[in-house]
């Protein structure tokens, strides 16, 4: 029943998406309609977290004003509760379908006929009821998460529309739309559904926006990669993080293969993608006390210096430019190895960056751009220094080229651990041709993606497709870890018997001469000339 649900939901919120954003572009009405579905789910989990604590003074908490007997120390004794186990509060009338309800007035069942309707002015509300839930949480333990959560959303924006008369009949239009959808978060059966949905938008908007989808979405069939391998032998995490965490989907998918997550972290530059995050992790269920996603640069002021996590992933901007500043030389996540990564490509800055957290017990995986396993100068030392110095790389995985939205260059996945089982070897797996191409892009099947994960934690060596080399192997290449070095793609053309084709010419030429002869008698009966 879940997975049906889970496709209506799906098609019913991309229908209002693409339908009511008219001349805006995806990638701008994303932020609406995504900040609109959180208002909603902020919403409902208030009204059921209340109606339960309301449920034995027999009313609701949508009925309550604090004109009602008692309907202040009601109010109040709810939002304790609320901020304690929510981290938010919301009033009765702040509710998104008493705020959809005052904007459609007595047009609410004639959406058929919506554009002809005149709406009722709730813009002005509906902004102070954004800033009051980010309000609500002042001076609580939850105040970070929540802080600027709403900032993306301008209803006073004129990409909505030219005057606040038709900015107010699109809101009023999406959140009618959106007020008829039945989020069922009071049936534990459907719990994963809603944030499911919102991975499949997140997902669906980042396809359609071109090179700015690559900074903050990673395919789901890479992020299941990436989570499959650093959750190897694991059943528990006491932590998993992502220095590049985009919309936060890749954490998530993390969970998705154990049985508990103690605590999320992250860290993510841009602004607008941060509060993504943020509204990523709530609407999944996440405790606002087991996430920690921070917005800045990684690696030039990282906000997790402290600390070391059991599982990190990452799928950074591919060489992306960074200071490389010569006071990193003294930065402990780089120190030791002698020499920074180029300024012109951060690469191993974010290898470097992650390993510096990386508990013993823990594994990463990271995406990076092919040229990062051959690349010389500074980067074949880092290299050498991983391998050689500390031995902590594990597997190095060639993925596809064309798989990631904005670009179609060849990656791969290396792998690190540094408690290694296997540290005389380093499996190379070339997963580059196997993949299935859907319209413009290539996509790795369920097939493809098992195959790369029981191949790793197998450590199976399969000719033309996974190798194990050896440490003496790798040095003889100069820490050169282009895949075709190791693992022997080479397919031999198929020999040719040139005394069997000589024998076809020859019986050709007979046949053409014996054809040659009738066609001459014919022409002489005829009384013409041969055409030859």
């Amino acid at each position: 029943m879940s997975e049906e649900y889970k496709r209506i939901l799906e098609a019913q919120l991309w229908n209002i998406a693409n339908t009511l954003r008219g001349k805006m572009n995806a990638d701008e009405f994303r932020d609406y309609i995504l900040g609109f579905i959180f208002y909603k789910y902020l919403s409902e989990k208030m009204n059921i977290f209340a109606d339960e604590i309301l449920k034995q003074d027999g009313i609701q908490f949508k009925d309550i004003t604090p004109k009602t007997e008692n309907g202040k120390e009601f109010i109040e004794a709810i939002k304790e509760e609320a901020l304690e186990k929510l981290g938010y509060f919301l009033k009765p009338e702040e509710l998104f379908t008493e705020v959809a309800k005052r904007g459609m007035g007595d047009n609410e069942d004639n959406l058929e006929q919506f554009d002809e309707c005149k709406t009722n002015f709730i813009l002005e509300d509906l902004q102070k009821i954004l800033i009051n839930i980010q309000l609500s949480t002042m001076g609580t333990e939850s105040e970070e998460d929540y802080e600027n959560l709403f900032e993306d959303m301008d209803l006073n924006s004129s990409k909505l529309g030219k005057t606040p008369e038709a900015r107010n009949a699109i809101i009023a239009k999406v959140l009618t739309h959106l007020d008829k959808i039945d989020f069922k978060l009071s049936d534990i059966n459907q719990v994963d559904v809603l944030g499911d949905a919102y991975e499949y938008l997140i997902g669906q908007f980042a396809s359609g926006a071109g090179k700015k989808a690559g900074e903050f979405y990673t395919p789901q069939q890479v992020s299941s990669i990436l989570a499959k391998l650093v959750t190897t032998g694991k059943q528990k995490l006491k932590s998993v993080y992502d220095p590049t965490c985009g919309s936060g989907s890749l954490l998530l998918r993390v969970a998705r293969e154990v049985e508990d997550v103690s605590n999320f972290y992250g860290q993510e530059m841009n602004r607008t993608t941060y509060n993504l995050a943020r509204m990523n992790m709530i609407l999944h269920g996440v405790h606002y006390r087991q996430f920690d996603i921070k917005q800045d640069d990684t690696l030039e002021h990282p906000q997790h210096i402290d600390k070391q996590f059991e599982a990190i992933v990452a799928n950074p901007p591919f060489s992306a430019q960074w200071s490389a500043n010569p006071l990193f030389t003294s930065d402990d996540r780089f120190s030791q190895y002698g020499r920074l990564a180029p300024s012109s490509k951060a690469d191993f800055a974010f290898v470097q960056h992650m390993i510096y957290h990386l508990a013993d017990n823990g594994t990463m995986a990271i995406v990076l751009p092919h040229g990062a396993l051959f690349r010389g100068s500074a980067e074949q030392h880092i290299r050498k220094y991983l391998i050689e110095n500390k031995n902590f790389l594990d597997a190095v995985i060639g993925l596809p080229a064309n798989i990631f939205y904005g670009t179609s260059i060849p990656t791969c996945i290396l792998v690190f651990k540094k408690c290694r089982e296997n540290p005389d070897d380093i499996l190379f797996i070339d997963a580059s041709q196997n993949f299935e191409k859907v319209k413009t892009q290539n996509v790795l099947r369920k097939q493809d993606i098992d195959l790369i994960v029981e191949t790793y934690r197998n450590r199976t060596e399969t000719t033309k497709y996974s190798k194990k080399a050896t440490l003496e192997e790798i040095a003889k290449n100069d820490y050169n870890l282009n895949i075709p070095r190791y693992v022997d793609t080479f397919e031999a053309e198929e020999n040719i018997d040139i005394e069997a084709i000589a024998q076809e010419i020859k019986a050709l030429d007979e046949t053409i001469a014996t054809t040659d002869k009738t066609i001459a008698q014919f022409c002489a009966e005829l009384g013409i000339s041969t055409p030859f």
